[in-house]
Order: structure tokens, then sequence, then C-alpha cells
């Protein structure tokens, strides 16, 4: 009742247990009422919070999808029931590497399960391919529209069969969901995808990625959005509508079982030259080379998925190619594929305004931010007397060490040398305001200069798109290289950024690769080999269809690749383009000479495919999504309007047992740092307990100032 009263009157005069002499202190008597009816609405007030409060500290419902990871009553996090394996088995032709990857997912807990996991694949990857595997049964996958293949394994999970669906976020993130995995068994999934091998400097290189670096999620959050499928930490934001769809959990090594998230790998590589040597920069390699071929796995066996796997081979000196012809015939029709080498022709030296834009965000933390350091200080090495410069560092802001670009002397060289030394990894990756100013500081340039942008980051954003579209439009007459960082950098960005910047990029594995790695991409910077490029395929009458359809210029050490629709091995390919100083090069290959090959229709569909995206961005339009639906169905080859589903038939799951889901996390990069961890954890009863406790302290206010009143 005496609550009731101070709630109805807080300022009210209370008598109860008050002495009957009263103070004739005015004033003292004034402020000791204001301080009590104040401290009491105080308490009202946190009273008001204490309802929504608890129900957000309520633990969240165990058995929706993408929410079984939660910490437990002692904050320790709880290991994953699903067990992950996964095994790499890749053969190598030429320049075409077949992969399949198998998936296995062991239920290790008591109940029926469905298994969610987002992976990255590289970004040049072609998937065609999936089937799942249970109890020696094997389901075949097929490729169907998005929305229908969403439904097909929607209707499989809820009537209780064994289902798998396999969906494209980006071009190089993937999303794999497995219905009705039984207490105990396991369920193997297999994932078919092709990638062209890299080839630069004389050097093939194979990257096949295991996690990714959490990524940065700009923008404002969406309210109330409207989607059905969430396992990420990300909520959708106004720029990254599909966050949670890109966002995994990222845990230790240690919080995950002993034997979860280990990777077997094993390559046959017959890359037609004999080679001299097979190496990696990220793991020890077991290696038996026999003339042109190799056999190439881990010397520990199974490694940890915490980073990418990069083999390197090189032929031996003097039999690298120069050019090189494939062939295929696939349901009546033919494709070929040319690469061609440009010369190591050296133009005149360059004066360029060089802008260093360096990647100081959070997911820079640890081994990459001492990387991205190296580097930039490796690039203002290479400055020459002429040359101007500036330095950008960005996290959640950007900011230029000087006001404009500055000529490369001794004072200024020295101070950016001090400012890069001290710079530190922390905040958001707000990569869309670094380019803004980049590209909009004044030139303190002569007009002769050439203007680059050298981009040092591990790509760790979630609105690559929007990113690519500022590129195109801003860029103007500026050149943009990109710098990768760290064990698993965001290869795609790193890509296509500098495609759209007329440029070109290198990624940086480990430290000890720093010089090399810069040493190729800061002697491409000085001058394009190849420009002006001119293809011209044998006039047979019937239309060619190329896929890139314009190729850019070529930089030292990079070939040109080509692949066309509808053209049999026969006749000339003529390439001609302009050396450095304006000399004309050109070049003439026997097509009847050809190598056969397969997969070359994937390939012409995947970058057909990503021609039509292209062109739709260049028009501020949408895609023909009707055209790449039927592209991507008649090659079997993924897309973003496309997705992979396989079904069995039977029920597999017993009406009278319920299913739960599990979203297996990605293990956080070699050399990240704790602050990149996200774990999905619940609401706990602290903010609850805090404001109880606040409440408390204003009641004991309130009466420990009617307990002095009575003696006033």
């Amino acid at each position: 009742m005496m609550l009731l009263s101070l709630l109805a009157n807080p300022v009210a005069r209370i008598s109860i247990g008050r002495p009957k002499t009263i103070h004739t202190g005015t004033n003292r008597l004034r402020l000791l009422r204001l301080a009590e009816g104040v401290s009491l609405w105080l308490a009202v007030l946190m009273m008001l919070f204490v309802h929504p409060l608890y129900a957000e500290a309520r633990p969240m419902d165990m058995e929706q999808p993408g929410q079984l990871y939660l910490m437990d009553d002692q904050n320790a996090w709880q290991q994953p029931a699903l067990i992950l394996d996964s095994d790499f088995n890749v053969q190598v032709s030429g320049m075409l590497a077949q992969t399949k990857l198998t998936r296995s997912f062991r239920n290790t807990s008591e109940r029926w399960l469905e298994g969610i996991f987002v992976f990255p694949l590289p970004d040049n990857a072609t998937v065609y391919g999936l089937t799942m595997t249970v109890a020696e049964r094997e389901i075949v996958g097929r490729i169907e529209p998005k929305a229908s293949a969403r439904q097909t394994y929607e209707r499989a999970r809820a009537a209780g069969q064994h289902a798998a669906t396999l969906e494209q976020q980006r071009p190089n993130l993937f999303t794999s969901r497995v219905a009705n995995i039984p207490p105990g068994e396991t369920v193997r999934v297999e994932i078919h995808y092709q990638q062209a091998v890299a080839y630069r400097h004389g050097e093939f290189e194979l990257r096949l990625p295991t996690t990714l670096t959490p990524r940065y999620m700009p923008g404002e959050p969406i309210t109330n959005p409207e989607r059905q499928w969430q396992a990420g930490w990300a909520v959708p934001t106004s720029q990254v509508p599909d966050a949670s769809d890109i966002s995994p959990f990222t845990v230790r090594t240690t919080d995950v079982d002993a034997g979860s998230h280990r990777a077997g790998i094993e390559l046959d590589i017959d890359s037609g030259l004999v080679l001299t040597d097979v190496t990696s920069p990220s793991h020890r390699l077991h290696v038996e080379i026999d003339g042109s071929r190799a056999r190439v796995r881990p010397e520990q066996g199974k490694v940890l998925m915490d980073r990418d796997v990069i083999v390197r081979w090189r032929p031996v000196t003097g039999s690298e190619p120069s050019a090189a012809v494939f062939h295929q015939q696939w349901q009546g029709e033919d494709y070929l594929m040319a690469m061609v080498l440009p010369p190591d022709a050296v133009g005149p030296v360059l004066s360029r305004e060089l802008t260093f834009v360096i990647d100081t965000s959070g997911s820079m933390a640890g081994d990459a931010i001492a990387q991205a350091r190296s580097a930039l200080l490796r690039g203002l090495n290479t400055l020459r007397p002429g040359d101007n410069f500036n330095v950008i560092q960005f996290n959640s802001q950007a900011h230029a060490l000087f006001p404009q670009a500055v000529p490369a002397q001794g004072h200024y060289l020295a101070r950016a040398r001090h400012y890069v030394q001290g710079l530190q990894a922390n905040g958001g990756t707000e990569m869309a305001g670094a380019l803004s100013l980049s590209m909009s500081m004044d030139s303190g340039a002569p007009e002769a200069q050439v203007q680059q942008m050298v981009f040092i980051t591990d790509g760790a954003v979630g609105n690559e798109a929007a990113l690519f579209e500022q590129i195109r439009s801003g860029l103007n007459n500026r050149r943009l290289f990109t710098v990768g960082i760290g064990s698993a950098p965001n290869m795609h960005f790193l890509r296509e950024a500098a495609r759209w910047g007329r440029g070109d990029f290198t990624a940086i594995h480990t430290s000890a690769e720093i010089d090399q790695a810069l040493n190729r991409l800061f002697a491409a910077m000085e001058a394009p080999v190849l420009t002006s490029l001119d293809v011209r395929w044998p006039d047979q009458g019937r239309p060619v269809e190329p896929v890139p359809l314009r190729p850019g210029d070529l930089f030292r050490g990079t070939p040109f690749m080509q692949v066309v629709r509808g053209l049999p091995a026969g006749g000339i390919l003529e390439v001609a383009g302009k050396l450095p100083g304006g000399r004309s090069w050109n070049t003439r290959l026997d097509l009847a000479r050809a190598a056969p090959a397969s997969g070359l229709n994937r390939q012409w569909a995947r970058g057909r495919i990503d021609e039509l995206i292209d062109a739709a961005r260049l028009q501020g339009a949408g895609p023909d999504r009707a055209n790449i639906v039927d592209l991507s169905t008649r090659h079997s080859v993924i897309s973003p309007f496309t997705s992979f589903v396989a079904v069995e038939p039977s029920r597999a799951r017993p009406e009278t047992e319920t299913a739960g889901s599990e979203a297996v996390p990605t293990l956080l990069p070699a050399g990240g740092q704790p602050g990149m961890l996200r774990y999905p954890q619940t609401a706990t009863f602290g903010p609850l307990f805090a404001v109880l406790g606040l409440v408390g302290l204003m009641f004991s206010l309130a009466i420990v100032m009617l307990n002095r009143r009575q003696f006033l």
C-alpha cells in the first residue's frame, strides 16, 4: 500500500512513523522532497523497462532454424552436434582444374538435424554438380530456378525426406543445406566444380579456399525483414539485404570437435609441360613428379580449414607456354579456348601519381595489418623522383595523410613511413568512403602523370556489387590495382575490383611473399605490356560468341584467355595489339592443333552469365533473368538465379520425430584476432539483473532519505 501511495503522489509528505515534532528548515525540506520525488520517479521508469528486457533475456527457441548454437549457463561455448569433414579431389588438365569436393555431416546428437553450412569456393569456380549419399544410396541433384529449388527442398524437409540443396550467394560464396540427418549417422554431399588455373610470370597456381574472413555489412539495419532462411550473425541492411545469408558464425579451432573442420587434399596435375617443382606458401606438401605429371597432398594428411590452400607448379625453364589452344565437342557444338601470353616487353618508365589506400578495419587485426603495413612500405620504396603520392587509411572513416598528392621527396616519404608504421586495425570496413575520398581528391600532378591507386585490403565486405559500380563510374582515367591480404581474402572482390578498375591484382598469403608478389605487381604497374587487343577468329560462316567479349589490356606476365562457342577446330586465330611505345605486335595460332579438353562448355556458359550481369550493371538495369536461367539449366552450371537440389523419394524421419537445425560455423582464419569471432550467443539475464539492481538502488536511496527526514 505504501508503494501505491508513493506512485500516486511521489512528492507527497509521508507521515508513516514520523515523529510529531517537525523541523522548521524549509529549504532543506524542499531539497529533500525534490530528491525523494526524482528517485521514486526514476524507480518507476526503471520498472517500465523490466518487462521488455526480461522478454529479450529469455533464451532462444532451440527449435528455430539456425539457432541451435547457444552459450550455456556458465557462458561456455557448446560444441556443435554436427561434425564436418571435407575432401578435395582435384584433377588438373592443362588450364582447367576439375574438383570433387565431398562434405560429410556426422550427427553426434540424439535427434534428427538439418545442417546449414556457408562456405567459400574459388572466385572463378563454375559449379556443375551435386550428389547426396545416404547409407550408400546416391541421389543426383538437378538444377532448378532458385525459388523452385527452395520449395522442393522445404517440402522434402517437412516430409521427413533426406534432401540437400546448394545456393550461390556470391560468385565465391555458397550455402549448402542438408535435411533430416539421422542421429549418429552421416550424410555426404559431393559438389563438382571447375576453375581456370591461374598462370602468371611463368608459374601456375591453384587456390582452394577453406574458410572466410567475416565480412563487414554497411548500411542501416532493415526492420522486420521478410526473409525465411537466416542462419548468420549479421542482420540484413539497406546496403546488404542478404547479410544474414553471407555471415556464417566464426569460431576458434578449439570450439569444434577435435575431428571436425579438417580437409583432405589430393591433386593430380597433368600440365602438358615438363615440371621442375611444385610448392605451396600455405602448407608443407608431399610431391611426386613424373615428367609433366605430379601427385600432390599435404605432408600432415588432413589440414585445418583455417586458411586457403595454395599450390603452385612451374615448368622447366624454357618450356613456359607462350600460346595454347584447346577444343571440345559437347552436344553437337564445338568449343575452343585460346591462351596467349604477350611478350615481356619493357617500355618507357612512366611518371605516376600513386595513391595508396590501406584497410585498417577490425578484420585486418593480427597478421593481416602487419602484412598490409609491410606492403605499403614496400610500395613507398618503389617511388621515383618525379612521382607524386598520397596515403589514405580507412576503417569506419577514411583519412588522407596529405590534402593532395605530394612529391616523392625525402621529408614527405619519411613522414609517410612514420605514419604507416603506426597504423593499427580497428573499426568497420567503410570502403565506399575510402573510394570516394581517393577519387575526389584534387590532383597535384601534371597532366602527363599516370594516375594509379593501390588498394591494400582483405576485401571482407558484403556490398561488393555497389563498390564495383562506384569504381566503374568514378575512377575516370585512374587505374586501380588491388593487393589481397591475409590467409583467407575475398578473392572475388580483389579480382573484380581490379578488372573494373582496368588494373591488376595480387595476393599475399604470408609475410615471406611480400617482396616477390609486390615486385611483380609494381613492375606490371609501370605500363601495360599489350593494349588495343584485336582478336580475330577465322570466319567460317557462322556467328562466334567469345567470352570475354572485349578483353582488356594485358600486364606483364598475365595471359589473354578467351572461349568461343560454335567454331570447329580449324583455321587460324590472329591476336594483335600495341606494345609499349606504340609498336605493333601480332601472333597466329593454328586451331587444327588444338589439344582435346573437357569442361569448355561450362567455362563458356559461366563467362556468358557473367557478361549478361555486367551488361545489366552498365545499363543500370536488371539482369536478363530468363536468359541466365536458360544458360544455367542447359549447361547445368549454378547461377545467381538457380540452385541445385537433391531429394530422396522415400520418407526417412519417422512422423513421431521432430528435426532441429544447426548452422555449422567456419573457423577463424589463421592469424586472425579474437575480435573477429562471431558466436551465435543467446541473450542472458544480465540486462535484467542490471535493471533490477538500479531499481533496488533507487528504492534504497528513497528509504534512506525518508529515514533521514524522521530525525530532522
